[in-house]
């Protein structure tokens, strides 16, 4: 009886021990998971509550930085899940397709900052140089 008592109260210890143990490590891991301005290390991504949905969607296929290489409005990033599911079979996103694309388009879409490392020049003085 008291073997038994002892083996049930060290099987709760342990068990105890491993869901602190794991909490722990959570809080440890998203803190690590932050850049400074909110990438995920893993992947690359923007990271915001519908990151998770994205990864998993996305990266089940392919590498994030396909992704990331790419700028797109959100009928074409529409265009690209449609091209995908013709070509290569990726599934019906169902009620995550609109939650996808909606990260998408707030995060890759097309922007002047994406293709040019500066804002183009206006007012310029043009002067002709001397010969």
């Amino acid at each position: 009886m008291i073997k038994n008592l002892f083996l049930v109260f060290c099987t709760v210890g342990l068990f105890v021990a491993a869901i602190q143990r794991e909490q722990k490590n959570n809080s440890f891991s998203a803190s690590t998971q932050l850049l400074a301005d909110s990438v995920d290390v893993e992947t690359g991504l923007a990271l915001d509550p519908n990151f998770m949905i994205v990864k998993a969607q996305c990266t089940g296929c392919h590498s994030p930085k396909l992704i990331l290489q790419h700028r797109f409005t959100r009928d074409e990033w529409l265009s690209k899940i449609r091209w995908m599911q013709r070509n290569h079979k990726l599934w019906d996103l169902g009620q995550t397709e609109k939650t996808v694309l909606d990260y998408l388009a707030k995060h890759y879409a097309p922007n002047q900052a994406a293709y040019s490392r500066r804002e183009p020049l206006r007012n310029v003085k043009w002067y002709k140089l001397e010969e």
